[in-house]
Formats: C-alpha cells, structure tokens, sequence
C-alpha cells in the first residue's frame, strides 16, 4: 500500500504544478487554397494571438443605415467606431475578435499516403502589413493527386512550436483523363445571418456529406455594408474577414477542400460598389486590394479557365476589377469583364475540347433579376455587353451558366435557345428574406424558383459513351429540392 500511495502522491504532485502557458501564435482562422489547376495551387493562412475568435465578447451597437450613409460620406472616423461600440469599451472587447500576431511558418506538403516524401518550405515570417497572413504557390505539382498539407507556426525570433494545422486539396486530373467530377457553389453569408449560431453556416457540414473534388463561392462571402459592424474602416473589414473564418463549419471545410473564391460588391465596400464609389475610408481600389492580395488566395488577373480532367472545363470570371461605373450611359464602352477578360473568354471557350464548359460568373446573365437593379449584366443598364456575351454562349455547344448574387434559387431557359441558367441562392433561409425575389409569380423563363437559401452542386459522369451532367439545387441541410440533366 505504501508504494501506492508515494506513486498516488507522486502523481498528484505533478498534476498540481502550473503547466506552461502557450503563447502562440496559433491558426485561429485556419487555411484556404485557391486556384488549383493540375500542376499548381496557392495555400493561404494566418496567425493570430488566441486560439480562437472571443466570441463571447459585445454585441455592437446596430445603427441606423441612414447613419451609416452620413458617417460614410464624411470619413467620421470616431463617429464609426463611436456610435458602433458601447462607451467604455474597444473592438478588443467585441464579439468574434480574432487580432492577428507576428510569428513564422513552415509549410510541408506532399502526396496522401506518403509523408516521407515531404516537401519542406523555409521558415518565413507573416506578413505584419497584410494582417499577419502569408501564402504559398505551389507549383510542379501531380495532377489527379490529393495532397496533404502541415503547417508549424513559432515566435517570430524563433523558439518552440507554438501551434499546428493539417489540411489536404484535390488537383484537377489531366485533360486526357476521363472520370466523375462532383463540385459545389455557393453565393451571399455572413456572420450575423448564420443559421447555427455557435458553428457558422449549415451549408458547409452539407457540402462535406456530398464529398466534392472541389468547391466555388461566387462571392458576398461577407457584408461590409451591414451592421454590426458597418466596415467603413480597413480595421473593421479585417475584424469581420477575422471573425468569419474563425467560425468552426468554415474553418473545417476550408481546411479540407480545394477551393475557389470569388467577390462581388459588399466584399470590398458598398452595395453595388464600382470604381469611384468608396466605403468611408476605404477605396474601392483598396477594398478589392484586401480582397485579392491578403484575405485570400492570390491570382494576379482573378479570373481563369480549369480543366477537370477530359469532360469538365470551369470558366472563373472576375465582375469587379475591370468594371466601369455603373452610372455610365449602356453602350460598347460600358462593361463589367472588361475587354481583355471577354477576348480571353471566347478565346478559351473556342479553344475548349470539353463535353461540358461551365461558366461561373459573381452574379447573373439570363436573370431575370428583380425590378430597379443596374448592376449585373442582366440588367437593363448593361443590355449592349450582355447581347455580345450571350450572342456568342448561344453559338457554343454545352455551355451553361452558374451564378451567385441573388438571394433566390433558380433555373433559368430561354425557350428555343440552348441558354441555361442555374443560381445558387443564398447560404441561408434568413438570407435569401433580405434582398430576395420581389416580383411575385415566377416569369415564364423560370423552370425553377425557391425563395430559400441552400447551394448548388454539379455533377459530371465521365467516362462512357454517354457522359451527362447534373445541376441540383440543395437546401442548407443538404437535401436535393431540383435536378435538371443533360
């Protein structure tokens, strides 16, 4: 009984002593990748002070939109933070703060079921001046494989290991390889309109029962032109980029998918924003620099063409960069691709030997949208670029259409036309009552409508004689609510 009790004694000494603290830095908002095709891919990640995002912090005070308008026209920058957050307290104090911190990375990646064939990237600091992030091009890489993914963090001057993470992407095989392909968009989140409010979106766990290759966000990922906070400062737009990917559902599924982001207008500022139609003191210019070159995977053009493998090709386009303003009289000036994008576009589409292209734009072509809208290309103010584009999607063989922006699901048909429409709607059911269909019955071109939210999922059976493809829109329990094949 003695020795019992020295080693019961023993044990509990040692259970008593104070453990040392962690530090950090840590991965509170986890890993994106972005813009895989089959040699290349980008992996973007960030570290932070906390483990996790203080989400059991402050409400913001929800202001009067009328409020944010003058704030915004007249650069307030105390009034901003002043009128948003309670007296006596400081956005360290908010709900979902999630402040970034210096240290370094280490980056091994390799092939799935062989990590004694690591690749080993140098320690390298984050960037400080792009909210402690850093990215990675990967490149030489197997097309077809499923690579894992570990990341180490330390102190910036050096030091133990403060924190991990592991994630894995799926490269598109090669052009010549005939197989099933399965992805999934989505379009319109963000933080306050979360349908699991501990979790984030139930989109997500969804999306990751349906095991997709790979997965598109169209963009309106988050709201800056919404409350809680108005994000009229860059301060306040990385606090609502932080706190979003700090949600759980986000962070797992990023973490474990191949993934391309797109943005659209209240990404970088205001609704319908466009070159010269700033968010408080945040440019428009800067607004898409925060979006492009630090909160996420970077592509220099930000648009591009994907081969997965021989029966699918994806078509990404960029609907913001290269816009003019929306105020801008219709006309061949007038354009929201932009000449280069739309040359390249034919120029690809021509050039394509897939069965089956899929253009994936921000926002619609065919709609139809509801009524007074004028910024998206089925709009009447942009009728002369949308004839030129659909002239030419008319001649082409198997092309079809996805889109995000509107806040309903649809399938859309131009009857005696091989036009096809396919909106993904928006991420949750409460999303999809603000901004929705405001037009009553469905229109004749509609073949579907729902005025819910879910996403959407493509799927193309290859390697037959008779390759198909199929469009189905989901709720956001992942539940099929329409099919339509090819």
């Amino acid at each position: 009984m003695s020795k019992f009790f020295n080693i019961l004694i023993a044990i509990l000494f040692i259970s008593c002593q104070p453990k040392e603290e962690i530090k950090g830095p840590f991965f509170g908002n986890g890993i994106k990748n972005g813009w895989a095709d089959q040699n290349s891919i980008v992996v973007w990640t960030r570290l932070t002070k906390n483990k996790e995002a203080f989400f059991e912090g402050h409400p913001f005070i929800e202001i009067s939109s009328e409020k944010m308008k003058i704030l915004s026209d007249n650069r307030d920058v105390e009034g901003i933070y002043n009128t948003q957050i309670p007296e006596g307290l400081s956005l360290k104090d908010m709900e979902g703060y999630c402040p970034g911190a210096p240290g370094e990375v280490q980056l091994h990646y390799f092939v799935k079921g062989h990590p004694e064939l690591a690749v080993v990237r140098d320690w390298t600091a984050v960037n400080t001046n792009k909210d402690y992030t850093h990215q990675w091009k990967l490149d030489k890489l197997e097309a077809g494989k499923n690579y894992g993914v570990k990341i180490y963090t330390r102190p910036q001057k050096g030091g133990k290991i403060s924190d991990s993470i592991f994630g894995q992407f799926l490269l598109p095989a090669d052009q010549k390889t005939s197989k099933n392909v399965k992805f999934c968009i989505v379009s319109c989140h963000d933080y306050n309109r979360r349908d699991d409010l501990e979790n984030g979106h139930k989109i997500y766990p969804s999306m990751s029962e349906l095991k997709p290759d790979f997965y598109v966000h169209t963009g309106d990922i988050e709201y800056m032109d919404k409350p809680s906070p108005y994000a009229m400062t860059e301060e306040l737009m990385r606090f609502k980029w932080n706190r979003l990917f700090s949600l759980p559902f986000q962070r797992s599924f990023y973490n474990d998918h191949t993934s391309y982001f797109m943005k659209d207008d209240h990404d970088v500022g205001y609704n319908d924003s466009y070159p010269g139609k700033d968010y408080g003191t945040v440019t428009f210019e800067r607004g898409l620099e925060i979006f492009d070159e630090e909160q996420f995977p970077s592509y220099s053009k930000r648009y591009k063409t994907i081969s997965w493998g021989k029966d699918l090709q994806i078509w990404i386009v960029e609907g913001r960069n290269y816009r003019t303003p929306n105020n801008m009289e219709d006309g061949p000036e007038k354009t929201i691709w932009g000449d280069d994008q739309k040359k390249w576009f034919y120029k690809t589409v021509e050039n394509s030997d897939a069965i089956f292209k899929v253009l994936i734009t921000s926002s619609p072509i065919l709609g139809p949208d509801k009524e007074n809208k004028n910024d998206n290309l089925s709009n009447e103010k942009y009728s002369y670029e949308q004839g030129e584009i659909l002239d030419f999607i008319k001649n082409q063989k198997n092309l079809f259409i996805v889109n995000g922006d509107r806040h309903w699901q649809y399938v859309t048909h131009i009857d005696g036309t091989n036009l096809w429409e396919f909106g993904c709607g928006a991420g949750t059911d409460s999303h999809s009552l603000t901004g929705g269909w405001n037009r009553g019955d469905p229109q004749p071109e509609h073949k579907f409508l729902r005025l819910k939210g879910g996403f959407l999922s493509v799927y193309v059976s290859g390697g037959s004689n008779k390759p198909n493809i199929i469009f189905t829109h989901h709720d956001v329990e992942g539940k099929p609510v329409n099919e339509v094949s090819f």
